[in-house]
């Protein structure tokens, strides 16, 4: 097939898609719900052919030479397939927002005046490696009644396709219209400059993938596009800190998955909590081969060669607003709180940060002063995530203040039209 040939291709797709939205803005919450349990169905009756589509990608990528975080990302298996399906009940569970009205109020010359909640219409999204990001992305755009078109990476493609062909059968299956989900199954790199430039089929534009890709996006959109997902996520221990429990909740947050963008990167540690919580946080990080990069002063507590049996090395200036998605932590001490706010505001890509305190003041503090899409008081950096916060999943994590912020469900998925009710009002 000619690249040109594939961008014909790519327009139909898009024609395809607006017609669709169309339809699926008029849909019902019941035919939605119909759709998504087929999705949930089909996740648990058709696993050995997802499996063996994902087993061709598995064995590609590391031909390829994929890192451990990308395989990771790539690999399905029963329990993630069982947490797709959970994670698509999870949306037919929550209220449908197309047609929800808000801020309904009577302006005095009797006119009644409400914000109801319409679909966007179209939504694209350009994707890496994980295809568990296909389901999430179609369920939660049907739930809300747009269509949407996927270009996955070509790590995943068998993947992608398995996924979307359940998807829209399961459409089909309930009425709804097969078109309310595309997907690009060439992987030439060339469509994803075409898709930016379809501003007349494509609504919304959210990318999903590493800094170069956010930043092509941004730049080349010629729709809005939700930018945002890098997490270079920390955590500031403060001096009042339950330093046991701190030791848990960066276990968690750094060791649970660190392959994902909301794994700690970066834990700055009070100076007078350090010297206890340091060596027992490396003892522990020790046992799942955390590598741990040190600042001077975190260094001289621990040692290139300590007891604790941790991989210990100096910190480099590169070391500091690095997303790692790996089993490296980066460790610096402070001296205060204004030090740690300091460092984040240097450093943070505006995702996720976290403060561990017994002290209200404190924890405020961080609260009010620290710019980022989610802010975490005595909790793992982990839980910023759209089936943690109740959202079912997320098509994205957004570090962008504008429309969506953090983990966008089915609200951030829409819009909303004023509706204006008079009786033969007229306007002097």
């Amino acid at each position: 097939m000619t690249t040109v040939t594939v961008s014909e291709e790519l327009l139909t797709m898009g024609r395809a898609a607006r017609e669709a939205s169309r339809l699926l803005a008029r849909l019902g919450t019941a035919a939605k719900d119909r759709t998504l349990v087929n999705i949930a169905k089909g996740l648990r009756t058709q696993q050995s052919e997802i499996l063996s589509a994902n087993t061709k990608d598995m064995e590609s990528s590391r031909k390829a030479g994929l890192d451990a975080a990308m395989l990771d990302r790539l690999m399905l298996n029963p329990a993630r397939l069982e947490d797709m399906a959970k994670g698509v009940e999870q949306i037919i569970a929550l209220p449908d927002p197309v047609g929800e009205e808000f801020d309904a109020r009577t302006l005095p010359n009797g006119i009644r005046l409400a914000r109801r909640r319409v679909p966007l219409g179209v939504i694209g999204v350009i994707y890496e490696s994980r295809p568990n990001v296909t389901i999430d992305i179609a369920a939660l755009c049907l739930k809300s009644g747009n269509a949407c078109i996927l270009r996955g990476g070509s790590e995943a493609v068998h993947s992608n396709a398995a996924l979307t062909k359940l998807i829209r059968q399961a459409l089909a299956d309930a009425g709804a219209p097969r078109d309310g989900v595309q997907f690009v199954e060439s992987t030439d790199r060339a469509l994803i400059a075409q898709m930016l430039r379809m501003k007349e089929y494509i609504d919304l534009l959210v990318p999903r993938g590493g800094d170069s890709l956010i930043r092509y996006v941004a730049e080349n959109a010629t729709m809005p596009a939700v930018t945002g997902g890098i997490g270079v996520c920390h955590t500031y221990v403060d001096k009042s800190a339950n330093l046991e429990q701190a030791v848990k909740i960066l276990e968690n947050a750094k060791v649970q998955r660190p392959t994902v963008c909301n794994a700690l990167d970066c834990v700055l540690v009070h100076s007078k909590a350090a010297p206890k919580l340091l060596p027992n946080l490396a003892k522990v990080l020790a046992k799942s081969n955390v590598e741990l990069h040190c600042d001077d002063r975190s260094l001289a507590l621990l040692g290139p060669s300590q007891a604790s049996g941790a991989r210990v090395k100096p910190a480099v200036p590169e070391d500091w607003g690095k997303e790692y998605l790996a089993l490296i932590l980066a460790v610096k001490v402070v001296d205060s709180l204004d030090e740690a706010l300091k460092h984040i505001e240097q450093y943070g890509s505006g995702h996720t940060e976290a403060i561990l305190t017994e002290d209200y003041s404190a924890a405020t503090r961080f609260v009010d002063s620290v710019d980022a899409a989610a802010v975490m008081v005595n909790a793992s950096t982990r839980f910023t995530d759209g089936g943690q916060f109740g959202l079912g999943a997320e098509v994205a994590i957004s570090t962008s203040k504008m429309h969506a912020r953090g983990p966008m469900g089915l609200r951030e998925l829409t819009s909303y039209k004023w509706v204006v009710l008079g009786t033969g009002h007229v306007r002097p």
